[in-house]
């Protein structure tokens, strides 16, 4: 059964609550999901409260058609997860949604290299080191799909 397309409104940060009813889960399964998922991390700000971002929801998104409409256990939406990630697939929000080109661009390997020193332990890289390089990571990411934004569908 297809699924409605959700609809993003353009903000740069997003509460909790916001992700909930975009996403369609409680807070509790968003918080596990975080748990479970290292690419899914919101930022907290200074009160400690998640600040989620474009990226972060359509993560949510991903991950919720893969466990509820696509049938893949936690460890195994995990892994597909990470293997569209190592491809650079944008995860996508419907099936219906066109392929994108995985043309190589600017930073695609720095940011590779950034995200596994981020994410691992090796380097002898702090937690702070490691969020930070992810935050930036992040950054560029989102820099690199405002300058090269999607063509208009037909």
């Amino acid at each position: 059964m297809p699924q409605e397309p959700v609809v993003i409104p353009e903000k740069i940060y997003f509460k909790i609550g916001e992700v909930c009813a975009l996403v369609g889960v409680q807070a509790h399964v968003l918080r596990y999901w975080e748990t479970e998922f290292p690419m899914l991390s919101p930022q907290k700000n200074v009160s400690g409260q998640r600040s989620y971002r474009r990226r972060d929801v359509e993560i949510a998104l991903r991950i919720k058609q893969l466990l509820y409409n696509e049938m893949f256990t936690i460890a195994g939406a995990r892994k597909k997860l990470q293997a569209e990630h190592r491809e650079g697939a944008k995860p996508k929000a419907g099936a219906d949604e066109a392929p994108t080109s995985a043309t190589p661009t600017l930073f695609d390997d720095q940011l590779e290299q950034i995200e596994a020193l981020a994410s691992g332990t090796e380097g002898g890289l702090t937690a702070r080191q490691r969020e930070a390089l992810r935050t930036l990571a992040t950054n560029l990411l989102e820099l690199r799909q405002i300058l090269n934004p999607k063509p208009p569908r037909s």
